[in-house]
């Protein structure tokens, strides 16, 4: 019986008033709506650490807690990223 797959864990981080990261949020929503996952987003306005990792490279995509892109996102390497995660053909 094959396990059951998690949806990845899919985070974008962010600052304010960052065009990159408005974009970033666009193409991020688009690609996990059009394969029905859920994201979330975080700061580096509220967490010392991650603005101390990331503040060279917002907007950064994590997916598993991996860092999958930065400043601008490939919608289709996400996409790809994705469908591998959820054990689907790439």
């Amino acid at each position: 019986m094959a396990k059951p797959v998690l949806p990845p864990d899919v985070v974008l981080i962010t600052k304010a008033n960052c065009h990159l990261c408005a974009d970033a949020r666009d193409a991020v929503g688009r690609v996990t709506a059009a394969l029905g996952l859920e994201w979330s987003e975080q700061s580096i306005d509220d967490d010392a650490g991650l603005r101390e990792r990331y503040a060279e490279e917002i907007p950064v995509l994590l997916v598993d807690g991996v860092q999958r892109d930065f400043w601008r996102i490939d919608e289709a390497r996400l996409a790809r990223t994705l469908r591998r995660a959820l054990g689907q053909q790439a």
